[in-house]
């Protein structure tokens, strides 16, 4: 059977945002066009790093000759979203994502799929049995909208519990109890 396909080629809007407050968010990256509306659940540390690797991936093709693709330097105002999450029905909580660049249309292109139980291969890598794919989540952004996704996404993620200046350690709203300060 295929999998379902949630495809978003030119979304009015794609965004991460959190429900509840810090040190109990979900992170949602949720994507619209027009009245399509797809969220899915996905950890902190994925919507850091799919941020990174978006920012990497913009500042690479920055460095091509003439840059072509009009990739910007930083976000462009008119694209800044600071928006709450619109209604949030999870589809999926996200496993397997994958990055991308499709110089055809100039967007980046990501790909999430649902957590699964994930196979290695003998070189200890993760593989993706497509077999076993029910859905997935495909999102092309155009430079601007991507620099834009990462920076939001850096906010979002950088909005959590204040971090301790000694161990590094989140800050609960109840108090801390700091290792350093205990040696």
């Amino acid at each position: 059977m295929p999998p379902t396909v949630h495809d978003f080629a030119w979304p009015d809007r794609v965004v991460i945002g959190t429900i509840g407050v810090p040190g109990a968010r979900t992170f949602y990256l949720q994507v619209r066009t027009g009245k399509q509306i797809v969220s899915i659940a996905l950890e902190k540390l994925q919507s850091a790093q799919l941020a990174d690797k978006i920012d990497e991936v913009l500042d690479q093709l920055l460095t091509v000759d003439g840059n072509p693709f009009s990739v910007p330097t930083s976000t462009p105002p008119e694209l800044i979203d600071d928006d709450q999450l619109e209604p949030v029905q999870e589809q999926f909580r996200a496993g397997i994502m994958s990055l991308g660049w499709d110089p055809t249309t100039a967007q980046i292109v990501l790909e999430a799929y649902p957590l699964t139980d994930l196979e290695e291969d003998a070189e200890g890598e993760v593989v993706l049995d497509e077999a076993d794919v029910s859905e997935v989540l495909r999102v092309r952004m155009p430079v601007g909208t991507a620099r834009a996704f990462a920076k939001r996404t850096r906010e979002v993620v950088a909005a959590g519990r204040p971090i301790c200046p000694l161990c590094g350690e989140p800050i609960d709203a109840d108090g801390h109890i700091c290792a350093i300060s205990e040696s």
